[in-house]
């Protein structure tokens, strides 16, 4: 069995990216387990408190990142780019330094995003390669999935209603599952 875990990078209830991150739960591939992982209570980073020790959030989510077959980033776009929330997890999980090629090195990594505007999420996952680079990891690209104007895309109810993320959004998760199986 493949393992992937997901995370979401909006913390907020509705969140766009929260419903995407359902969405593709729901149509991943049933050989295929992921484990949704939380940003919730990651401090800023302060070396101060690294010194001090590793937050007990920043451990769940660096072994959960290291346990499995692949990483997948729900990423929002802020400003043009990633958000700080997230970035801030990535950084505080490749300390200390000499941890980060244990968690990162290789590890296959998509990426997918939602948010209202009009340009999809495409700044903010561009925003994302320098960084994964620097953590050597192994950016999948075989499929781009970035939902533009998401207060159509999803229903009241948060699922997901736009027809061609529907169909795109199962091929995706096959693809990219398959992709972290030959790792």
């Amino acid at each position: 069995m493949t393992t992937l875990v997901a995370v979401a990078g909006s913390l907020r209830q509705g969140s766009f990216n929260q419903m995407l991150l359902k969405a593709a739960l729901e149509v991943a591939p049933k050989d295929v387990k992921i484990d949704v992982a939380s940003i919730k209570g990651i401090p800023v980073y302060d070396g101060d408190i690294e010194s001090a020790g590793i937050p007990e959030a920043v451990k769940t989510l660096k072994e959960k990142i290291a346990a499995a077959d692949g990483l997948l980033l729900v990423t929002p776009e802020y400003n043009h780019s990633m958000p700080g929330s997230l970035k801030n997890a990535i950084d505080w999980c490749s300390r200390p330094p000499a941890d980060a090629p244990r968690v990162f090195r290789g590890k296959p990594v998509a990426l997918m995003g939602a948010t209202p505007g009009p340009g999809g999420t495409r700044l903010s996952q561009a925003a994302w390669l320098p960084v994964l680079r620097c953590l050597n990891m192994t950016l999948w690209t075989g499929r781009l999935l970035f939902i533009a104007n998401a207060t159509k895309a999803f229903d009241a109810q948060g699922r997901l209603v736009d027809e061609t993320a529907k169909e795109f959004l199962p091929k995706f998760m096959q693809e990219f599952a398959e992709f972290a199986r030959k790792k």
